[in-house]
This record gives structure tokens, sequence and C-alpha cells, in this order.
């Protein structure tokens, strides 16, 4: 590189990311659909692949589809539900129930915490330090300086 190139390259300003992704937010997921009908996750493929901010693919079932999102744009639930109203019909066997509630679970906790502020961790000490000094714990000797003095 040369230093005329170096020189452009440290004064640049970086643009910023039209769409961010939050740490822990990139989910890839399954969506499993029954024998009948058939071909429903062709169908639905070609359906949800026209989403913004959504990418599917053919999953490792052969009745099944893998999404990838940001949990900010789309949640497992809410295309689970816009797939049911469309006229879809997921598989219901205890395997997929069992994770779809695991699912479902872990993304509401999930996004109650990304709303949540963040917490000043380095101060949370002060907190236990100050409920020490209140609580009577046998390290205080109660007699009067000058008592204490004369020993």
């Amino acid at each position: 590189m040369n230093p005329e190139r170096a020189r452009q390259l440290a004064h640049r300003v970086p643009e910023p990311a039209l769409h961010e992704v939050a740490p822990g937010c990139a989910k890839r997921r399954e969506i499993r659909f029954t024998k009948m009908p058939p071909e429903q996750a062709l169908r639905a493929l070609d359906l949800l692949s026209g989403l913004e901010c959504l990418e599917v693919s053919p999953g490792p079932h052969p009745r099944g589809i893998t999404v990838a999102y940001d949990l900010v744009d789309y949640t497992y639930e809410g295309l689970e539900k816009a797939l049911r109203k469309l006229g879809y019909h997921l598989d219901n066997s205890l395997y997929c129930k069992i994770v779809r509630a695991l699912v479902r679970f872990t993304e509401e906790t999930q996004l109650r915490n990304l709303k949540e502020p963040a917490r000043l961790i380095k101060q949370s000490n002060q907190v236990y330090i100050r409920a020490w000094e209140h609580h009577p714990h046998g390290d205080r000797d109660d007699t009067p300086a000058e008592v204490r003095e004369d020993r």
C-alpha cells in the first residue's frame, strides 16, 4: 500500500450500517410442516423469501425450511402464526412442540431483556457494601470509646 492510499483510508468517515444486528439476536430456526397437503415447504419457501431481512432456505428435513432472521425484526412465533393464518399446517409432533415452546420462551425472554436499560455492573458491589454496613454482623464493639481505652 502506498502512503497516499494509507492517508485516504486513515481520514475516511465510516458509513453507518443500514441494519446492525445486536449481539445474540441473529437466529436460525427450522420450521417443519405436516405431510398433507404436500409441497407446503416449497410454497412457504417461495412466500417467505420475498420478505425483507429474512433469509429462507430448504431445511435439513424434507418437509422443513430454515429461516434466518434478526430477533428485532421477526420472531419464531410470529412467523408460525403468519403461516398458520395463510393455511399452512405445521408439524405437531412431540419433538416439534418441545422445540417450539423452548424457542418461544427464549425469544420472549431475550426481547424482554433487550428492552430493559443496561445496568452499571461496575458499581453493583456498592449495594452490598452499604447493606453490610447497616447489618449487625458482630464485628462492632458497643463499649464506649473511653472504656475501651482504659483496658
